[in-house]
C-alpha cells in the first residue's frame, strides 16, 4: 500500500512554507494549536526526512541562541509513493509484445540488473561454485527473496536448487507471471555471470509450491 504523510505533519509543513522567516517550536505550536513537544517532534521529523532545516538563530543577548526551522525548497518528498502502479504500467507494455519477444527482453534485463548487483571476483581468487552460490544467495536474501539453497552438493560442490520462500513482487507475479519470473531468472544469470561463476541459473519454477518458488543450478564447465 502506498505510505501516506501524517496530516498534522503536513500541516506543519504548510506552516513552515507559509511564514515569511524561519519559526522556532513555539511559534509553531502556536499557529498550528499542538503542544510545544509534539510540535518539535514533527520538526524533527522533517528535517530527518530532508523537508526542513533547522540552524540556531545568531544570539541577541545571554542564553542559548534559539533554534530555528524553515522548508526546504525543492519536490515534495513526503507525499504518497505508488511504484507499483509504475511497474505495472511498464510490465503492461512488455505484456503487449511478442511474447517470445517480451521472454528474451526482460531475460536481457534481468541479466543486466544482476550484473550491476555484484563486482566480479579478484583475480587472486579464481571463482567457485560454493562461493558464487553463496554470493548469489547473499544478493537474493537482500532482495528479500528468502532464499534457502539445497540439493546434494559434495565437497567443493554447489547446491543444485534454491528455493525462494517469499517474493518482493508477489502481486506483479501473479498477474504478469511470465514476464516477472524470467526477469528473475535473469537476474540469476546476470548475478553468476558477473561473477565468472562455474554455474548458471537455468531455470525458476513459479510456485513450484503453494508459498516456494524453486530455482535450479547447473554447471557450466566440468569439475
Amino acid at each position: 500500500m502506498p505510505s501516506r504523510e501524517s496530516p498534522r505533519r503536513r500541516e506543519v509543513l504548510d506552516v513552515l512554507r507559509a511564514a515569511r522567516s524561519p519559526l522556532g517550536v513555539a511559534e509553531t505550536a502556536a499557529r498550528t494549536g499542538l503542544h510545544p513537544n509534539t510540535a518539535r517532534f514533527h520538526l524533527d521529523a522533517l528535517v530527518s526526512h530532508g523537508q526542513a532545516e533547522r540552524r540556531a538563530e545568531a544570539s541577541r543577548g545571554p542564553g542559548r541562541p534559539r533554534t530555528v526551522y524553515t522548508s526546504r525548497p525543492g519536490m515534495d518528498r513526503g507525499g504518497v509513493r505508488d511504484y507499483r502502479s509504475l511497474a505495472r504500467v511498464l510490465l503492461g507494455r512488455w505484456a503487449a509484445a511478442d511474447p517470445a519477444a517480451a521472454r528474451t527482453e526482460v531475460m536481457e534485463t534481468g541479466r543486466a540488473w544482476g550484473g550491476d548487483l555484484v563486482d566480479p571476483p579478484p583475480a587472486s581468487e579464481p571463482p567457485s561454485a560454493e562461493r558464487s552460490v553463496a554470493a548469489l544467495v547473499a544478493v537474493l536474501g537482500d532482495l528479500g527473496f528468502a532464499p534457502r539453497p539445497e540439493g546434494d552438493a559434495g565437497p567443493g560442490r554447489a547446491p543444485e536448487r534454491i528455493r525462494l520462500r517469499h517474493c518482493p513482487f508477489l502481486e506483479l507475479a501473479e498477474e504478469h507471471g511470465r514476464l516477472v519470473c524470467p526477469l528473475h531468472l535473469g537476474l540469476m544469470q546476470g548475478v553468476l555471470a558477473r561473477l565468472e561463476a562455474p554455474l548458471t541459473a537455468t531455470g525458476l519454477e513459479p510456485f513450484a509450491e503453494p508459498d516456494t518458488c524453486v530455482a535450479h543450478l547447473t554447471a557450466t564447465t566440468l569439475p
